[in-house]
């Protein structure tokens, strides 16, 4: 079998078609169908169109899944997979990329030579990790196992400096108990998990629209699916407040897509925020999680911890429920690339059916 163009199956059993390009859209006219996003497929032969025709404010980013196999039994460790495959990355880029490219990808403020946007210290760096489904795992020998990397620089490609140091990571050992793996091959996700096969250049990237819902949505629930800080004054907010969890959001979309993508978004900051600030925190069902981490290379204890669960809002929401949906994509608060920051929107209430309530 050639490996590179191996089989794919879904978690149903059924074979996937394969495909040549994707394009991932959240599209207004086709919110009612799939989750609210719809599939778009070129030839790979055709000139890349024009990403902002059916949306004034965009997103855009990459979706990758790395698939691997277990040469030994691989266990994760509880609540910091990411942690781990993040730590062993940054150790492994230093080795087998250029300089140029470490510092672009793991430390993206050193790699400006200072010269950062005013009130930016540190940049954010232009990839997270999604694999909080491996916490806690052990996969025995001759099983396979994947996690996602979700990278927002547009401008440089990723994939062979992604893809080099993975399969260096693999070959070393992963997890507690340092189990050898293999890569096997990297998907490209669109946002309904649609997959293509990928080599070193990426397919067209995923568009999220960021202009307002249709029509009127009142009462919003959201999951803060991994753990979650936001900053506030100075300090950490005890509480998802919306116009903190927006104001979080906003900045973060906004700066990575100025620093790696299309450039700064049009908007009005000013006059989103204070919008924000009528939104109401109306249901608050959360629980603190506590987790540590000690660095490998300085012996520095870190805490990724975190609030867990559910929160609710009410007002005047139509605008703002892109930028919530966004935020499973590239997270919000501290520590996003470990995986922290992880929301989910449970769903939207229509006006009519929340004056029922």
């Amino acid at each position: 079998m050639d490996s590179r163009n191996p089989p794919f199956k879904s978690r149903s059993g059924k074979t996937r078609v394969k495909c040549h390009t994707i394009i991932q859209q959240e599209r207004v006219a086709s919110r009612r169908r799939s989750g609210g996003h719809a599939v778009l497929v070129r030839s790979p032969a055709a000139r890349p169109p024009a990403l902002h025709l059916e949306f004034v404010h965009t997103f855009e980013f990459y979706r990758f899944r790395f698939h691997f196999h277990a040469i030994d039994a691989v266990q994760f460790p509880p609540g910091k997979s990411a942690n781990a495959v993040r730590g062993a990355f940054g150790m492994l880029l230093r080795d087998t990329a250029a300089p140029a490219t470490y510092q672009r990808l793991f430390e993206p403020g050193s790699a400006s030579g200072g010269n950062t946007p005013s009130g930016l210290a540190d940049w954010p760096r232009p990839f997270v990790l999604r694999a909080t489904h491996l916490d806690g795992v052990t996969i025995a020998a001759g099983g396979g196992f994947f996690f996602d990397v979700h990278v927002f620089d547009l401008r440089e490609p990723s994939v062979p400096h992604f893809r080099a140091a993975f399969a260096e990571f693999a070959r070393k050992g992963i997890g507690v108990s340092r189990g050898r793996a293999g890569l096997d091959y990297i998907e490209q996700l669109d946002l309904t998990d649609g997959a293509c096969p990928v080599a070193d250049a990426p397919l067209l990237p995923s568009v999220i629209g960021l202009d307002p819902d249709p029509g009127n949505v009142e009462r919003v629930g959201v999951r803060f699916l991994t753990p979650t800080e936001l900053k506030n004054a100075g300090g950490l907010a005890e509480r998802p407040e919306f116009p903190i969890l927006f104001t979080r959001l906003r900045d973060r979309l906004s700066t990575l897509r100025a620093l790696y993508g299309a450039g700064p978004l049009a908007i009005d900051f000013r006059a989103m925020g204070e919008r924000a600030n009528t939104i109401r925190l109306v249901r608050c069902n959360l629980a603190w999680e506590k987790v540590e981490r000690k660095s490998g290379r300085t012996g520095q204890v870190h805490p990724l911890g975190g609030f867990l669960g559910e929160a609710a809002y009410e007002g005047d929401l139509a605008e703002f429920m892109p930028w919530l949906r966004a935020a499973r994509w590239v997270g919000v608060g501290r520590q996003t690339v470990w995986g922290k920051g992880d929301v989910r929107v449970l769903g939207a209430m229509p006006q009519d059916s929340a004056a029922g309530k």
